[in-house]
C-alpha cells in the first residue's frame, strides 16, 4: 500500500473559516435565530398556529388589505407556503380574500375578526419571547444590533 501515490494533503485547519471573526459572529446570529424560531414555534403550537400562518397573519395585521403579490414580497416563509397556506387559512376562518375595487383581477387579503384575535394572541407570544431574549442586552445594545442587521440587509439587497 505504501507504493500508492499520495493524494493532496487535507486542507489545514487554518484554511477553514471556524476561527474567522466574521464567520463565528454570523454563526452566533444564525444560532440565535434558529433557537428563537424553535421557541416561538413551540409557543404558537399551543395555540394551534404554525410559523408560516403567523407570518401571514402578522403581516395582514400590520397592513390589512395588501395584495397576495405584496404579501409574497414581505413574508419569510416563501411563495409556495403562501399559496398553500391561504386556502387553509380561509377554510379555518382566519383570512378572507376580496376583489380589489379598481382591478377585479387583484385580490385583497384581510384577517377575519377571529383571525385578528388569533394574530394578536400570537403576536403577544412573540413579544413575550423577544422581551425575554432581549433582556440580555441594554437598550443601547439592542438598538445597535438592529442598526447593524439593517445595514447587513441593505448590503445583501444591493448585491441582489
Amino acid at each position: 500500500m505504501s507504493n500508492l501515490p499520495k493524494g493532496p494533503e487535507p486542507a489545514g485547519k487554518s484554511e477553514l473559516p471556524w476561527e474567522r471573526p466574521r464567520f463565528k459572529n454570523w454563526l452566533a446570529v444564525a444560532r440565535v435565530h434558529s433557537l428563537w424560531a424553535q421557541r416561538l414555534s413551540a409557543m404558537l403550537a399551543v395555540h394551534g398556529i404554525r410559523m408560516s400562518q403567523f407570518d401571514i397573519m402578522a403581516n395582514l395585521l400590520y397592513e390589512p388589505g395588501m395584495t397576495q403579490q405584496r404579501l409574497a414580497e414581505k413574508i419569510f416563509v416563501g411563495r409556495s407556503n403562501l399559496s398553500m397556506a391561504l386556502p387553509d387559512m380561509e377554510a379555518t376562518g382566519w383570512v378572507r380574500r376580496e376583489p380589489d375595487g379598481e382591478d377585479r383581477r387583484v385580490r385583497r387579503l384581510y384577517l377575519t375578526p377571529e383571525g385578528e384575535r388569533v394574530a394578536r394572541q400570537a403576536l403577544a407570544e412573540e413579544c413575550k419571547l423577544l422581551d425575554e431574549m432581549m433582556e440580555a442586552l441594554s437598550e443601547e445594545e439592542c438598538n445597535l444590533v438592529g442598526d447593524m442587521m439593517r445595514r447587513l440587509g441593505d448590503r445583501l439587497k444591493q448585491g441582489a
